[in-house]
């Protein structure tokens, strides 16, 4: 999916003795937004956007190492090892040949290296000053502010697309507003930008601005615009818009004490697994302090500092705790951690309440969007049918306000709440309203400058498309049963012609392992491909209790 932008000039940060000036280049292709204040709580400020650029550049998708230099040196070697065996087994003219190819072959290197070497040095030059300087732009997509009646708000989306982060500041953070205009935009920004953040000191003035003179008549000096076009993979769109709309379902919430977060952080540095189960079991009884078991030690952490308000016993396991760790730097200047849990394997939201600043890291389900997840839910499926007309009516009652509760907006327009949220919710897959965790209120913000193809953007593939239609006509049944640790499901998937036998192995973490099915896909390619719209249909048969509660 491409994305176009179009920025005056660059981001920048400008430090001296007396003062911070801090100056986002907005996208002038959308609506005029822009923002001109000086910052009162400076350091709180610092840390926080500190702890959303770590959001930004977070990776934690494994990275196999690269053998392909050693593996091509190892082929030339023994071709080499296997002249010098065979030349002993031969005449000493074929043995002098020998060499005198040799140091033939290693002249011709010598020569190439002399021709190549100012293009490899260049080259090596340039990606290693992307690296140091500006890697980040090249693989994400720029963060996104809003600026609202009563707050603005930066928004971003991690590069292993499994970790968003949002911060959102109301306007006591500021000690002097000059001038703002509400809406959405992109703000041009780069990897060096974090180690200017840093420069940020409480004796300073900061000046923070969304620069609205990149909006102004441009009848002149055009070349200080750069256009900026970024491709995305629809997976990365997509895994936004999931941890976007997962927002706006029920959950269970319960607080933890800084302290116990950072019980929770100091544990994981300390101890790396190298096997599974890699999740965290959260253990939750009303009355009672908050208890954590650790997989795979199954080592348990009593938050006596954090009582479950909550009316029933629960157990909640989540996966890719890793990514925890970016509230670390966000323990020291938090009042408390609000914890939203969705359910076991669901995306999970973690708040810090800054005070004047909220920072909400919000984790998919899984650190890896691979086949091996495909199926364990559907966020983005329609809850409700309202009508287009009712939907545009809605939508354009929530303009006007910028912001509003579904209470509101239901006595407002004299409809129930369950339309409101259901129209809202599909405003919010298409990436144009998001739900704030905090005041409970639905909020205008456009992603994109153009709407998004929600149909594209709702399946990773056919056969995950081909999957639910089965769920929703009621085609598939199955059985399951526990061996070795290996949850089985065995099923029966009707086809348009015939019925198919299908089964998929579950693991501790609740990834699909390994699956079968006689249909002529899986026959030709087994897993490789991953896995075929029947074992898909399987898998997402057991989780049809989640993805009904997920459509209320």
């Amino acid at each position: 999916m491409l994305f176009n932008y179009k920025y005056r000039g660059n981001t920048s940060i400008s430090n001296d003795l007396n003062g911070t000036a801090m100056n986002f280049a907005p996208d002038t292709f959308r609506d005029p937004t822009f923002f001109v204040g000086k910052l009162n709580k400076k350091i709180a400020f610092r840390e926080a956007i500190s702890a959303l650029h770590d959001v930004v550049v977070s990776d934690l998708r494994y990275k196999p190492k690269d053998r392909i230099e050693y593996k091509a040196w190892a082929a030339e070697q023994e071709m080499l090892w296997l002249g010098e065996y065979m030349a002993g087994f031969q005449i000493e003219e074929v043995r002098l040949r020998i060499e005198e190819l040799r140091a033939e072959i290693k002249q011709i290197h010598k020569e190439k290296d002399r021709v190549l070497g100012p293009f490899n040095k260049a080259k090596l030059t340039y990606f290693d000053y992307l690296y140091k300087n500006d890697k980040d732009a090249w693989f994400v997509l720029d963060p996104v502010i809003t600026v609202h009646p009563d707050e603005l708000f930066f928004e971003c989306f991690s590069q292993d697309e499994s970790s968003y982060g949002k911060l959102s500041c109301n306007y006591n953070v500021f000690t002097e507003i000059d001038d703002f205009k509400c809406g959405t935009t992109n703000i041009d920004y780069s990897a060096e930008l974090y180690g200017e953040f840093q420069k940020i000191r409480g004796y300073k003035d900061t000046v923070f601005k969304i620069d609205p003179s990149g909006f102004e008549t441009k009848t002149t000096n055009e070349e200080v615009y750069k256009e900026v076009k970024i491709d995305l993979p629809d997976s990365w769109v997509r895994g936004f818009l999931q941890v976007s709309t997962a927002m706006t379902l029920p959950a269970t919430t319960f607080e933890l004490h800084p302290m116990d977060v950072f019980s929770l952080c100091q544990y994981l540095r300390r101890f790396k697994e190298s096997n599974g189960p890699r999740a965290l079991r959260f253990i939750l009884e009303p009355g009672k302090p908050i208890r954590l078991v650790i997989e795979p030690w199954y080592d348990t952490l009593t938050f006596s500092r954090s009582i479950y308000m909550g009316n029933e016993d629960k157990t909640i396991r989540i996966w890719g705790r890793r990514r925890l760790m970016i509230l670390e730097r966000l323990i020291p200047i938090a009042k408390s951690f609000k914890v939203s849990l969705l359910g076991s394997g669901l995306p999970s939201f973690f708040m810090a309440d800054l005070g004047d600043m909220t920072f909400t890291l919000g984790l998919s389900g899984w650190t890896t969007n691979d086949w091996s997840r495909a199926g364990n839910f559907d966020l983005m499926a329609p809850r409700g049918n309202v009508d287009l007309l009712t939907k545009q009516k809605i939508f354009n009652s929530l303009k006007e306000t910028w912001f509003a509760s579904a209470d509101d907006l239901a006595k407002k327009l004299g409809l129930s709440t369950s339309v409101i949220g259901s129209s809202l919710t599909s405003y919010t897959q298409a990436g144009r309203v998001i739900y704030d965790l905090k005041k409970g209120v639905y909020r205008l913000r456009e992603l994109s400058q153009e709407p998004l193809d929600f149909a594209t953007l709702r399946f990773s593939s056919e056969q995950e498309k081909i999957a639910t239609a089965y769920l929703q006509e009621d085609r598939v049944k199955i059985t399951t049963l526990i061996k070795n640790d290996v949850l089985e499901i065995k099923g029966k998937v009707k086809g348009k012609s015939e019925t198919f036998t299908t089964l998929a192995l579950i693991d501790k973490d609740q990834r699909l392992i390994d699956g079968f099915c006689d249909c002529a896909f899986f026959q030709a390619n087994k897993m490789k491909k991953g896995p075929c719209e029947h074992i898909l249909a399987t898998r997402m048969k057991l989780q049809s209790g989640i993805v009904e509660f997920s459509s209320n």
